[in-house]
C-alpha cells in the first residue's frame, strides 16, 4: 500500500504540475519518499539507471535536433511542401498530413512529432480558413499518428529505446521486425481517421494562400544539412550497433555537429540564426529527472508485487496460444500505460516478461507486443504519453482546447482497431522473418 500510496501521489503531480512544478522534481520526490520508507533501496538506483540512461540521453539529443531543425525552417518546409502537393484537394491533403507526421514521428520521435508539427500544421489550417470541424480532423490526425507511427526504429519513441536495451535488441533486429508492423500501424491509423472524420474533410482548398515553402527557411547552412547529416545518422545506428556503441552516443554526436553548424562555432558565432544556448535551455532536461526518479517509483512498486502479479497474468496468456498471448500483451500493456503513464509501464511490462515462464518464440512476441500496446495504448487517455500531454498544452497555448471527456471519446474509437490490427501484424510477421 506505501508502494501504491507513492505511485499515485507522484503520478498525480507529474499530470497536475501545480504552480509549474516540472515532472522531473515530482518524480525525483516520489523516488526519494520511496527510498525513505523503504521501498527502494540505494541499490536499486544504480539499476535503474542502467536502464534508463542511454534512452533519456537519445531522447534529449533527438529533441535538440529536432528543435535547431525546426528554428531553421526544416518542418514548415516540409509541411508546406506537403500542403502544395495536396494540389488543393482537401482529401488528398489528409493521408499527406498524416504520412508527414509518420516519417516525422519516425525519425525525430513521437514527441518532436507532438511538439513540432502540431502548430505547424495549425498554422497551415488558420491560412487556409478551413472550419472548426475541418481543423479538428487535422489536428487529432497530427496527435494521434505521433504515437501510432513511433514504432518503426529503436529511437522512434523512448518506449522503445528502454525495451531494446533492456532485452539486448540490436537496431537492425528491432527495425526488421518493426518497420512493417509499423507500415500497418500507419495504414490502420489513417482508415479508421478517414472512416470517423471523411465527413469533415473539405473537397477543396486554395493553394494560393499558400506561402512558397522556401519562404519558411531561416537558416540555409542548416537546412541543406540536415539532409545528409540525418542520412548519415541513419546509417551510423546500423554500422555501430555491432561495435557496441551507445545509441545515445551515435545521436549525440550529431546533435553536436548540427549545434556546431547552427551556432557558426568555427566563426566564433557570428552570423547564426539559430539561438543553440536558447535550444538547450528548452531542451527536456526534466526529462533526465523524470525517467531516475519515476523509474525507480515503479521499480519499487514491482518490488511490492506488481512484477510478481504482472508475470502470472503472462504466464497464463501464454498457455492459450501465440495470438491470445500477444493481442492480451499488447492490450494489457495499453491499459496500463493508459492509467500510469506509458514510461513507467514499460518498464512494469519488461520486468513481467522477464520473470514470466513462457517459451522463447512467445516471449519474443510478448516483448515487441509490449511496446506496441506502450506506443499505441497511451491514446486511450490524456495521461497514457508524455507526447500526448505535450500535444494537448501545444493545442491549449494556439487556443484549441480538447477536454479530457472529448479526447477519451475519440481515443477509445480509434485506438482498439488500430491497436488490434497491429498485433495481428506482428502475431503475423515475426514468425514469418524469424524462418529467415
Amino acid at each position: 500500500m506505501i508502494a501504491l500510496t507513492i505511485f499515485i501521489v507522484t503520478l498525480i503531480l507529474v499530470i497536475w504540475q501545480p504552480k509549474g512544478l516540472g515532472i522531473g522534481w515530482s518524480a525525483m520526490g516520489g523516488a526519494l519518499i520511496a527510498l525513505v520508507f523503504g521501498v527502494v533501496q540505494l541499490s536499486d538506483i544504480g539499476v535503474v539507471w542502467d536502464i534508463v540512461w542511454d534512452a533519456t540521453f537519445t531522447f534529449v539529443a533527438l529533441i535538440i535536433i529536432s528543435l535547431i531543425l525546426d528554428r531553421a525552417g526544416f518542418f514548415g518546409w516540409a509541411a508546406l511542401h506537403v500542403a502544395r502537393l495536396g494540389n488543393g484537394q482537401g482529401r488528398l491533403l489528409f493521408p499527406m498530413i498524416v504520412i508527414l507526421g509518420a516519417f516525422i514521428s519516425a525519425f525525430f520521435a513521437n514527441d518532436g512529432a507532438a511538439l513540432l508539427l502540431t502548430p505547424i500544421v495549425i498554422a497551415i489550417l488558420l491560412r487556409l480558413k478551413f472550419s472548426p470541424p475541418s481543423a479538428l480532423a487535422f489536428i487529432i490526425a497530427t496527435g494521434f499518428i505521433a504515437d501510432t507511427a513511433s514504432l518503426p526504429l529503436v529511437t522512434s519513441n523512448l518506449v522503445n529505446i528502454v525495451s531494446a536495451n533492456y532485452f539486448d535488441i540490436g537496431f537492425g533486429r528491432y527495425a526488421a521486425v518493426m518497420v512493417p508492423v509499423n507500415i500497418v500501424s500507419v495504414i490502420a491509423t489513417l482508415a479508421v481517421l478517414w472512416v470517423v472524420y471523411a465527413r469533415h474533410i473539405p473537397k477543396h482548398y486554395s493553394v494560393a494562400e499558400l506561402s512558397a515553402p522556401e519562404t519558411a527557411i531561416e537558416d540555409p547552412l542548416v537546412f541543406k544539412a540536415a539532409f545528409p547529416l540525418l542520412a548519415l545518422l541513419l546509417v551510423a545506428y546500423f554500422t555501430t550497433e555491432s561495435l557496441g556503441i551507445a545509441i545515445s552516443f551515435v545521436t549525440g554526436v550529431a546533435a553536436l555537429v548540427l549545434m556546431a553548424i547552427a551556432g557558426r562555432w568555427w566563426q566564433g558565432g557570428c552570423g547564426a540564426v539559430v539561438s543553440v544556448s536558447d535550444v538547450l535551455r528548452k531542451a527536456p532536461w526534466q526529462i533526465v529527472l523524470f525517467s531516475i526518479g519515476m523509474y525507480l517509483v515503479v521499480y519499487g512498486l514491482g518490488n511490492a508485487g506488481l512484477t510478481a502479479y504482472g508475470a502470472q497474468i503472462l504466464n497464463w496468456l501464454g498457455q492459450q496460444g501465440t495470438v491470445i498471448a500477444t493481442i492480451g500483451t499488447g492490450f494489457l500493456s495499453a491499459i496500463v500505460a493508459s492509467i500510469m503513464n506509458n514510461m513507467p509501464s514499460t518498464l512494469v511490462g519488461a520486468l513481467a516478461i522477464d520473470s514470466a515462464q513462457v517459451p522463447d518464440a512467445t516471449r519474443e512476441l510478448m516483448i515487441y507486443a509490449n511496446v506496441i500496446g506502450n506506443d499505441l495504448g497511451p491514446k486511450f487517455t490524456p495521461i497514457g504519453s508524455l507526447a500526448t500531454l505535450l500535444w494537448l498544452h501545444v493545442l491549449a497555448e494556439k487556443d484549441y482546447k480538447i477536454s479530457w471527456g472529448q479526447y477519451m471519446k475519440i481515443g477509445l474509437i480509434i485506438t482498439p482497431p488500430v491497436l488490434l490490427v497491429t498485433l495481428l501484424a506482428l502475431v503475423l510477421w515475426l514468425p514469418y522473418l524469424s524462418t529467415f
